[in-house]
């Protein structure tokens, strides 16, 4: 007999092609639930067809950005994405957790997998940025882990839809 008090084991893994199902079905979730108040719903569908189609996500992939899923006991629970951009600049593309395991510390883990992720492949000092909207709420959790502004900008992704964000980052 289980005890319902017992604390689930948290894990990551990195993720393969045959996970871009699983990515794209937590998009669908924790995509449209950290936008809601932030961007129109029109936005919302177009940006979810950008990034999270099947046939995008495999793309993505292929093109360097390696994905790793978080998992609370067996429950798929976040995920994260890293793309090395030039010798010594990567991208935290992508950090999400399910909206029913936030607070559970699940996005402090992520991001240091994404740390020790990076100095796995580059051991030597390097940068980390992340582009975050302007409104979001995660700001404060990217300050948090040490991350600081260093700039902002617009950028224009099709259908007339622009991201309007901060740029974050710290050295590694």
């Amino acid at each position: 007999m289980s005890n319902s008090h017992e604390e689930k084991s948290f894990s990551i893994r990195e993720a393969t092609l045959n996970d871009c199902g699983l990515i794209h079905n937590m998009a669908e979730v924790v995509f449209r639930d950290t936008y809601k108040e932030i961007l129109s719903q029109e936005q919302t569908e177009y940006m979810m067809e950008w990034m999270y189609s099947l046939d995008n996500l495999k793309k993505q992939m292929e093109e360097e950005h390696v994905f790793h899923i978080g998992y609370w006991g067996d429950e798929p629970c976040g995920y994260l994405s890293v793309q090395q951009e030039s010798e010594d600049l990567f991208h935290l593309q992508k950090i999400y957790v399910m909206p029913q395991f936030q607070g559970k510390q699940i996005g402090k883990k992520l991001f240091e997998k994404a740390i020790h992720y990076i100095k796995s492949i580059h051991p030597t000092p390097c940068f980390m940025e992340l582009n975050v909207n302007r409104d979001n709420k995660a700001i404060q959790f990217y300050e948090r882990m040490g991350m600081k502004q260093l700039r902002q900008g617009d950028f224009c992704i099709g259908n007339g839809y622009c991201m309007c964000d901060y740029i974050m980052g710290m050295e590694l």
